[in-house]
């Protein structure tokens, strides 16, 4: 069995942030959301991958390299434009050929891995099967309608739901789905569509197993899901204090401290996780907090946010429920005339007191 891994798209719901970056790469407690997926799909005992990728093709390639740090053996697929979910499985059948296979949505996370589910698919031998899971605003996802336990109709964001079943970003295929795809039109989106190419299945008689997720699952491409995806890995963590923590400092509960990272005259409130190198400096960092590499904090208090790498915050009263990017200077200052003076990117959103 082969893994497909979908590294494309242009991440609008996340901008600014990919504008500089590729979406699947923003860390989730300090790696990259992409990480989680190769790391499950290797747990599974799969060995070979097919990474599509587009026009952020450069950065996910240095980032993932060959695939060996995961005992993977990566193949890099290029999609000209984000055409759809069933034209990354198109263009991919060269890899595949009629090798059953998982196709993983790169910017998904799903808490209970991919063995468990890939055992099923082999025990059942199902044409396809697809993940489900129940979600508070269908219309946002493809949609499943089932009878029984049988499925019946699937259908790409539609503006009435038939239900609140939404397709998880896991499938697993036979070679039957290359069928599919070279049959099915694009869709309004001028886009072919995964559901259209597994409804195709379904009416020609092929057997579509659905597969509804009891843990939790992420789509992580709005700010609210990362950090709540952010949350929900955090959780799960232990204490691992491997940086240096001053005698005036308070660690207190699950907290990662990465090497290189000092804390100094600050109480770190976990969960919580400290990138190498790292300095904080009279603050305070809350609950389901990811600081990332290089940063600075001082004089600050952080809580249920993400800063990105080589970041500074510096004398910041309260932030909170934010994603701070790359390089970002964020500072007060005692100018006059007193005044707000920000540079931000494009699709920003700034709240002020």
């Amino acid at each position: 069995m082969k893994a497909l891994v979908l590294s494309g798209g242009k991440g609008t719901r996340l901008r600014p942030i990919t504008h500089t970056s590729a979406k699947q790469l923003v860390p989730i407690a300090n790696k990259p959301i992409l990480f989680y997926g190769l790391e499950a799909i290797a747990e599974a005992g799969i060995r070979e991958v097919g990474i599509i990728v587009g026009e952020t093709k450069d950065e996910i390639k240095a980032a993932v390299g060959n695939g060996s740090r995961w005992n993977l053996c990566v193949t890099y697929i290029e999609q000209e434009a984000p055409l759809g979910l069933a034209h990354a499985v198109k263009i991919a059948q060269p890899f595949m050929g009629d090798d059953d296979f998982i196709m993983y949505l790169g910017d998904n996370l799903i808490k209970d891995g991919l063995m468990r589910l890939i055992e099923d698919f082999r025990t059942h031998k199902p044409n396809a099967q697809i993940l489900l899971s129940r979600v508070p605003h269908p219309e946002h996802f493809g949609v499943a309608e089932l009878e029984g336990s049988r499925i019946i109709r699937l259908e790409e964001k539609p503006k009435q739901p038939k239900s609140d079943l939404a397709l998880v970003g896991v499938y697993m295929f036979d070679k039957n789905i290359f069928k599919a795809v070279n049959s099915i039109q694009p869709s309004r989106r001028n886009e072919l569509e995964i559901t259209d190419a597994i409804q195709y299945l379904i009416d020609k008689g092929y057997i579509v197993h659905p597969h509804i997720v009891q843990g939790w699952w992420k789509d992580t491409g709005k700010l609210e899901d990362i950090l709540e995806a952010n949350r929900l890995i955090l959780e799960t963590q232990s204490a691992d204090i491997q940086g240096s923590a001053d005698s005036s400092s308070r660690i207190e509960g699950k907290v990662v401290i990465e090497k290189g990272a000092q804390i100094i005259n600050s109480t770190i409130r976990g969960p919580a996780i400290i990138g190498e190198n790292t300095k904080v400096v009279n603050s305070y960092i809350g609950p389901f907090t990811s600081i990332y590499l290089n940063v600075t904090i001082e004089n600050s208090e952080i809580e249920h946010s993400i800063v990105l790498e080589n970041s500074s915050i510096k004398d910041i009263r309260r932030l909170e429920d934010s994603l701070i990017g790359q390089n970002v200077q964020l500072h007060k200052t005692e100018r006059k005339p007193a005044a707000y003076r920000i540079m931000v990117g494009d699709s920003s959103n700034i709240e002020i007191l």
